[in-house]
């Protein structure tokens, strides 16, 4: 039997590998305490996010490890400290406190996008990461009903706007200093003024994840973004149908030329699940986001499909990751959302140093 000390559990620890960034846990700095009771060895490990979608199988490679040495109890206690994930080119950035700017985006309307922003803030909400979700669709916002959030945000002692708060999210929306049912016209260079003044005047506070839902197409929001704040990257939202591909791509195409890195492709409304037999009807087809993000070397996110407790939340104000009786769309956005967190951790480690210990 092997000798337990903070040695030989660091040593053998260094042979465990996140899964995902394809490095051993003691280098990326994940072993933050060891704690030694006779044959009980307690370990502290900060998880890159805490939506890690891998957290049960470096969990059991772990406990198998240690437990190899001689330990008969293994205990984890896990806990979870994002890493900023930027682009080389970085900008003076409006919010410090930010860690990850996620932009969500489509190449057309009508695909879901406000949908799969709303879903993806609230999922890594619930799995205990500090969010936060400005609306840049600023001529068409639907953030605060999908949300089910109303009111008019206060500001700060210092000035800054605070943003409203709901299911764990704070929320920032043009939606909310106009009347209802009043439209906002307003040309380019106003709406990337509105882009701006929301990234730099609302009371963000610190944030793991920043979720902006972006307008459709290509645009000056998109340009404002990603010349204002440096973009971790985006999430591309498309339905099966050739005509939602062919937009889509000139969407990666316009943030390929602004070198925001693309996390990944969602396919919306992939199917239709029937409530009464759960038979799957394609009504838009399938597999052609899944094809586009294989034809474009990205990574595919998931499909999700039609479902009208997804419909029926976004009237009501009550995402369907959140819903008390969650529909077949729920489940699919929770793992899409635990697929981006892990596609910024890749991106995070990528840029960092390699953790060195003696």
């Amino acid at each position: 039997m092997h000798m337990l000390n903070d040695t030989t559990i660091t040593e053998a620890l260094r042979t465990v590998q996140d899964p995902e960034l394809h490095r051993d846990i003691v280098s990326l700095d994940m072993v933050k305490e060891i704690h030694i009771d006779g044959e009980a060895v307690a370990l502290k490990i900060d998880l890159t996010t805490p939506a890690c979608p891998l957290k049960d199988q470096i969990g059991e490679e772990v406990e198998s490890k240690v437990k190899a040495l001689g330990a008969a109890d293994v205990s984890i206690e896990w806990g979870a400290s994002v890493r900023r994930a930027t682009p080389g080119q970085q900008q003076e950035n409006l919010v410090p406190g930010v860690k990850n700017i996620i932009a969500v985006a489509s190449g057309k309307g009508g695909v879901g996008k406000s949908s799969v922003a709303v879903n993806l803030a609230t999922a890594l909400a619930l799995e205990g990461a500090t969010v936060g979700l400005l609306d840049a669709d600023i001529t068409g916002p639907n953030i605060p009903q999908m949300m089910g959030v109303e009111g008019q945000p206060s500001a700060t002692p210092e000035g800054k706007i605070r943003p409203l708060e709901r299911y764990g999210v704070k929320v920032i929306s043009i939606q909310f200093f106009v009347p209802e049912g009043q439209p906002i016209v307003w040309r380019g260079p106003l709406v990337g003024g509105a882009i701006q003044q929301f990234l730099r005047d609302v009371d963000w506070g610190e944030l793991d994840y920043l979720v902006v839902d972006m307008p459709p197409g290509t645009s000056d929001a998109q340009l404002t973004l990603a010349q204002s704040v440096p973009v971790t990257g985006s999430v591309l939202v498309t339905t099966p149908q050739d005509v939602a591909l062919s937009d889509v791509e000139k969407a990666f195409n316009m943030f390929e030329r602004m070198s925001v890195p693309t996390l990944g492709v969602v396919e919306n409304m992939s199917a239709f699940i029937c409530p009464h037999c759960d038979e799957p009807t394609e009504i838009f087809g399938r597999g052609g986001a899944e094809r586009f993000a294989e034809a474009h070397d990205l990574h595919y996110l998931g499909g999700i499909p039609l479902d009208m407790k997804m419909r029926q939340g976004g009237d009501a104000g009550v995402p369907a990751v959140a819903q008390r009786e969650p529909g077949p769309a729920a489940q699919t956005l929770r793992e899409i959302a635990r697929a981006v967190a892990g596609r910024v951790s890749v991106q995070a480690a990528e840029e960092a140093p390699v953790l060195t210990i003696t």
